[in-house]
């Protein structure tokens, strides 16, 4: 398994760790934003930390039917892991705002499902999926992301397994630091694509 050292190498090297003032998915500001989606076009890097993961999660939960990641940032994430772990792997898409299985994807009843992100920092997109899985009577075993970004603040009450843990400190419009609102803010995430 990789170090964190050596993740966070593989992160800057992909310039999927960037540095600036980003509006987060969550309306949250952050001095830092981790693009995945950078790790992720570069398949010899993030290979690497895909592998990393995959150990991880199969110490962690041996045992599942599926992995269900959120569209956009988990699909490939999703994909990958899956591929390694021979699991059969579905996303969820937005429709009116609501996450739905789309394209014939299903959740078979009683089946055990992983759910896998990019980045969790609110685990909203996440717990909308755990609804998911509600709704089609499976069970949620838990969650696993490249960046776990909650800093255990996260309504999440069930394990997050991630290949790295990063403290970066989010705040709100009304309380930013001053070097940060003297900064043109970026909305880089997908949640309202």
């Amino acid at each position: 398994m990789l170090s964190l050292e050596e993740s966070l190498k593989i992160l800057r090297e992909t310039n999927a760790l960037i540095e600036g003032h980003f509006i987060l998915s969550s309306g949250l500001h952050s001095s830092q934003y981790i693009q995945c989606a950078q790790l992720m076009s570069k398949p010899n890097k993030a290979s690497k930390i895909c592998i990393s993961l995959a150990e991880k999660i199969n110490q962690n939960f041996p045992n599942f039917d599926t992995i269900l990641s959120p569209a956009m940032g988990g699909i490939i994430i999703g994909y990958e892991i899956g591929k390694i772990l021979k699991k059969e792997t579905i996303f969820s898409e937005r429709v009116n705002g609501e996450f739905q299985l789309r394209r014939g994807f299903n959740i078979k009843k009683n089946s055990k499902v992983l759910i896998i992100e990019d980045v969790i920092t609110t685990g909203k997109s996440s717990l909308e999926c755990s609804k998911l899985i509600s709704t089609y009577n499976g069970n949620l075993i838990g969650y696993a992301c490249i960046i776990d970004r909650t800093n255990d603040k996260s309504e999440i009450k069930k394990k997050i397994i991630s290949q790295v843990k990063l403290n970066i400190p989010t705040f709100t419009k009304d309380n930013l630091p001053k070097d940060l609102s003297l900064i043109n803010p970026v909305k880089p995430g997908s949640r309202n694509l």
